[in-house]
């Protein structure tokens, strides 16, 4: 029987646990999922169980090396980031994964920021808002401070993309990706770790940064393994791979996040409180990402119409673009704040209309969409400007949504709008980085589907 060389990619999410393998061509040829139970810290608060995930991928892997349909020439891993696991001098892992999650002491972050330089300039410098726990350097100086005696202990502290690396490796790396994602930790200007990492003797414990396009290490001596990526960056790859002319990558899911590679200028004060951050991409590069929380809030929206107006949860699914309804939506949103009362993330103005103003669910669901693209244009606008973009690509939920996608075309008319999708992004990103260690083929052209959205002349989608 043929074996059919591929590269192992772990891709580890938050709820999702990810092995899958791409052949010569980048075509995934098998996938596996699984969700593990998760633990508790010391203060009861749930963690991810390090133990678990560690004996799965080694469990995995041997099993997976030993199935005769694969031969395995390669392995790389994608990861979620703000997740640190901490070993000792004798790389045992000595505490939990504390979850990004968990909430910060107030007094502790008050004392950070003030002898920092303040949240403002302090914010700027590492492009990362002040997000807690979410700012992974925070976790290691909260435990410097509540727990000296195990910070003494901890000889290397790992993102756990790197960890995960390790497991089959045994090789220490940090890596640009996961230390520049609004960790606290890194001084974009500068280009180098900010200075309170060393003073408060937190750069010790990290070890040598490694080339995300760098060997690791090797599994079982004769199997080339990458370092790790976060995932996010990783999932920008295949574009970066694809288009060399800047564009925006808007991933649309809970969250719509517009990932700008090509715009390198600070954060300001306004932005900060926008929502927005930067990270660095793969190449060492910061990437000025903007958000808002639009799919959870057209999930929220759709249970409200399906009840209002008698019709399935799933209904929207059957609604196409119907023009004469859109001139009819109302476009007068005005200004949507950063942050609600409640401190939640802000909404599109929909959620101050009244459903029985609307005749039916089509021209309430077409007034749903309109807000929200309203929202997003105003989000997108915050990462665009002055940065030569001539494309935005919409990947995930709202790329299949032919009124977001007939909207976002009229919104920036003079952008190309493609709805793109790419199969499991994170891991193929952890793949292409790779590819120079374990593929002697060409990169493939065709690793990215692409639909191009058109309203020039009152037309329908372009192909």
């Amino acid at each position: 029987m043929h074996k059919i060389p591929s590269i192992a990619i772990y891709d580890v999410g938050k709820t999702n646990k990810k092995l899958i393998l791409f052949d010569e061509q980048y075509r995934l040829v098998y996938e596996e999922s699984i969700q593990l139970p998760e633990t508790k810290d010391e203060d009861e608060f749930p963690c991810e169980d390090v133990v678990a995930l560690t004996t799965w991928v080694k469990n995995r892997f041997a099993q997976i090396q030993a199935d005769p349909q694969f031969e395995i020439k390669a392995v790389n891993f994608s990861g979620y980031g703000a997740s640190f696991v901490f070993l000792d001098e004798n790389r045992n892992i000595i505490l939990p994964i504390y979850n990004y999650l968990k909430p910060y002491p107030p007094s502790l972050q008050k004392k950070f920021y003030e002898d920092y330089g303040g949240e403002s300039q302090f914010s700027k410098i590492t492009a990362s808002p002040v997000l807690g726990n979410l700012n992974s350097g925070m976790q290691l100086y909260r435990l410097k401070y509540e727990n000296p005696g195990m910070f003494k202990q901890v000889k290397y502290a790992l993102h756990l993309p790197q960890y995960l690396s390790f497991i089959l490796t045994s090789s220490l790396h940090s890596d640009i990706t996961s230390i520049g994602c609004h960790t606290n930790l890194w001084n974009f200007k500068q280009r180098e770790y900010h200075e309170w990492v060393n003073k408060e003797g937190i750069g010790e414990k990290f070890p040598e940064l490694l080339s995300c396009a760098a060997v690791a290490g090797s599994v079982n001596k004769n199997i080339p393994a990458g370092g790790g990526l976060h995932d996010s960056s990783a999932a920008l790859i295949p574009y970066l791979t694809a288009f060399n002319d800047p564009f925006i990558l808007l991933s649309t899911g809970t969250w719509c996040i517009s990932l700008n590679p090509f715009n390198h200028s600070m954060l300001s004060d306004y932005e900060l409180r926008e929502d927005c951050l930067c990270y660095l991409s793969y190449e060492g590069k910061p990437v000025k990402a903007s958000r808002i929380f639009a799919g959870y809030e057209h999930e929220q929206q759709i249970k409200q119409l399906a009840e209002h107006f008698l019709k399935p949860l799933n209904f929207y699914t059957t609604i196409t673009v119907d023009t004469e309804l859109l001139k009819k939506q109302k476009r007068n949103t005005g200004e949507t704040k950063h942050k609600s009362a409640d401190s939640q993330p802000p909404k599109s103005s929909f959620s101050n209309r009244n459903l029985s103003d609307f005749k039916s669910y089509e021209e309430a669901y077409h007034q749903l969409v309109t807000d929200i693209v309203v929202h997003q244009a105003r989000s997108t606008n915050l990462v665009l400007e002055g940065t030569g973009v001539k494309r935005i690509f919409v990947d995930g939920g709202f790329s299949k949504n032919p009124i977001y996608m007939y909207l976002m075309a009229e919104a920036f008319p003079n952008l190309e709008i493609y709805a793109a999708s790419v199969a499991q992004a994170s891991a193929l990103g952890a793949a292409l980085v790779f590819h120079q260690h374990w593929n002697s083929k060409p990169l493939p052209s065709d690793i990215i589907d692409m639909k191009l959205y058109s309203v020039r002349h009152q037309t329908s989608i372009q192909k």
